[in-house]
């Protein structure tokens, strides 16, 4: 069998990121650089002149030009943070190279703090994975399907109809058959309206998408969008058809990977962030390392 290169390639190993960023000033040298990789510039006036000093051992700038004071961490997913910066530098290690997911209580045990901080840091970095990744719409061959995150409560009602049941599409961006990028977004329902702004956001405007009929995605063609319609037998059959295969595939490794690390979290309120987290992974696989 050929060796698959996404899956073998090198990546960061442990021991290379500690060489890189196992010290607190290593790590403040890196935050500013991404910062500010063209030197400071005051967020309020966007001035570049500044005077440089520690409160609290935090680096901060004192703008030259208006009065304003702009910590290294402010206006970040780090703000109010107390932990070092070699604790979130690891944290985002363990969470971008994991293959899978990480649970809070694992990130817990790795950094050696407790699980309230643990599970904060996790959301901190979700949110912002899911930030990165709500501005990236998909581009040319795309496949589309209504997907859902979590089970039945018992007593509860079945089905799609389940209260513990977050709908979301599941849209694949395909090159010469095979899969490149994806983005699972959680919608209301999927009604025209519902999906309406989903599109506009989801999709670049020279995009074709292929959907099973759904008939709530007929909305891609009011919006003026190339769509094709394939039908799929029920079944196992309708999940191995060629335009839906890779599509599929997707789908379920995201659920097995959510349903082997996490044991319950809130669907509804998180759903976003959790999908947002296995979407970032999946769109940078091509490049581990980075």
């Amino acid at each position: 069998m050929a060796i698959n290169s996404i899956q073998f390639q090198k990546g960061l190993s442990m021991s290379e990121f500690i060489v890189r960023y196992g010290r607190e000033g290593q790590c403040e040298a890196a935050f500013i650089q991404a910062r500010w990789p063209n030197g400071f510039c005051c967020p309020r006036c966007q001035a570049r002149t500044a005077s440089q000093f520690r409160r609290g051992g935090l680096l901060t700038w004192q703008c030259g030009h208006c009065p304003h004071q702009t910590s290294l961490i402010s206006g970040t997913m780090m703000e109010h943070s107390r932990l070092p910066f070699t604790k979130w530098f690891l944290a985002i290690y363990l969470i971008t190279q994991s293959k899978t997911n990480i649970a809070a209580l694992t990130l817990r045990r790795q950094l050696g703090i407790s699980w309230r901080a643990a599970w904060l840091l996790k959301h901190k970095i979700m949110e912002a994975m899911r930030q990165r990744e709500a501005t990236k719409p998909l581009q040319g061959d795309v496949r589309i399907d209504d997907a859902y995150l979590g089970g039945e409560l018992t007593g509860g009602r079945a089905g799609r109809g389940s209260d513990n049941k977050v709908p979301f599409v599941a849209a694949l961006e395909v090159h010469n058959g095979k899969p490149m990028r994806v983005r699972f977004d959680p919608v209301k329902n999927f009604s025209f309206a519902a999906l309406k702004p989903w599109a506009s956001i989801a999709l670049a405007p020279d995009c074709t998408v292929t959907s099973d009929g759904l008939l709530g995605f007929e909305v891609v063609e009011r919006l003026g969008f190339a769509h094709r319609v394939v039908i799929a037998p029920k079944g196992k059959a309708g999940t191995e058809i060629e335009p839906f295969r890779w599509l599929n595939v997707v789908l379920g490794n995201l659920k097995t990977a959510l349903s082997g690390t996490h044991h319950a979290f809130n669907f509804r309120k998180y759903a976003g962030r959790y999908l947002a987290e296995s979407q970032y992974r999946f769109n940078r696989r091509f490049d581990l390392a980075a």
